[in-house]
């Protein structure tokens, strides 16, 4: 029995893909190419939406198509972008297969979308939000444990995993320290449909990543050291330590205001923000988080900082999110060849497993 017959679930099915393998919309990574090979090797990717330039979006979205064939995919966004209006109506006219998104849509937006056949599957890390977006019309759901890079909560994938399985009646795609065959299986045997990986697909050779930064991720070996930090936005986000990072710990307060005012009038610049959105971003966040008046203010400049690893190829004076499972990830492999991996592994293991309960019996 092949791997992809074994292991199909019915995400398979809801989204259009042979294999219950995600990938996830990271910020500057996910464009085109990455979706694409993503897509093209029987997994399901994400256009990273919120960091594609608004004149820029519709051209990634063809070039998605034209690469695979017109295979289905994803495109992610946040409400609070300024062309947020523009992804609604692109992705519904090009037909996308799935949004993903975190907690921005309300029920109007989300049962257009639904209308109109688009899958809804947010990525939430606690029990709670899983349960607010299925209210709000989610009808899949993505769960990030502790482990996952970039935002993530403290619950471990081990534990959070089977708390929302248990009490949702959507497709649950398990995310957060996932990498390989094992993992795929561990999920499944949690009740989930599937795995979502971004830090796997970012360490691929059909990223895109500069090779500064890629050497960067494949130099953190312990897991123990990528690590938590409020210090960029506020919220809790797990990256690679590194100079930038270094600097922040050690600024002032002052320090940090200024760095991050300088980085929201950069990112308000490039993005085509009003400075009435901007101002409403600050208060939303301070209403959400009241934290120090800096951190309130990075929560808009964030992506600038990213941007410096994940395209300009200086991870010194960025920042470089990442999952734990960074430190177990040893070569750059294409897209292909980690499916096709994952797949195989996750099957091997399924008949080892039988094979030990036949000899139980």
């Amino acid at each position: 029995m092949s791997s992809s017959h074994a292991l199909r679930t019915p995400l398979c099915d809801l989204l259009g893909c042979p294999y219950p393998v995600i990938q996830t919309a990271m910020g500057w990574v996910a464009g085109s190419s990455l979706v694409a090979a993503t897509t093209n090797a029987g997994g399901f990717g994400f256009l990273a939406g919120a960091t594609i330039p608004a004149e820029e979006v519709e051209t990634e979205i063809l070039r998605v198509k034209d690469l695979t064939g017109d295979k289905p995919f994803g495109l992610n966004f946040h409400m609070f972008q300024p062309n947020a209006n523009q992804l609604l109506d692109l992705a519904i006219e090009h037909k996308i297969r799935a949004i993903s998104y975190g907690r921005g849509p309300d029920k109007k937006v989300i049962g257009r979308l639904r209308d109109a056949g688009i899958v809804c599957m947010p990525t939430v890390g606690a029990l709670k939000h899983a349960q607010k977006a299925i209210e709000m019309g989610a009808n899949a759901i993505t769960v990030q444990g502790g482990e996952g890079g970039g935002h993530t909560g403290s619950v471990p994938s081990t534990v959070l995993i089977p708390q929302v399985v248990d009490a949702v009646k959507v497709p649950v795609i398990a995310a957060g320290g996932f990498y390989d065959g094992r993992g795929l299986l561990a999920a499944l045997s949690y009740g989930a449909q599937g795995i979502a990986m971004g830090t796997r697909f970012l360490m691929t050779s059909d990223s895109g990543i500069p090779s500064a930064t890629l050497d960067r991720y494949l130099q953190a070996k312990d897991a123990e050291k990528i690590q938590i930090s409020y210090l960029v936005d506020g919220m809790p986000q797990r990256m690679i330590p590194n100079e930038y990072l270094q600097m922040l710990e050690k600024s002032s307060p002052f320090k940090r205001l200024r760095i991050a005012v300088q980085l929201a009038l950069q990112w308000k610049a490039q993005t085509g923000m009003t400075t009435q959105q901007a101002l409403a971003i600050l208060w939303k966040g301070f209403r959400e988080d009241p934290g120090s008046t800096a951190q309130n203010v990075m929560a808009a400049n964030a992506p600038m900082l990213l941007q410096r690893s994940m395209t300009d190829g200086k991870p010194e004076e960025g920042v470089m999110s990442s999952g734990q499972v960074a430190a177990l990830i040893n070569q750059l492999d294409s897209c292909e060849t980690v499916i096709q991996g994952i797949m195989r592994q996750a099957q091997d293991r399924h008949l080892a497993i039988q094979q030990y309960s036949g000899q139980a019996a």
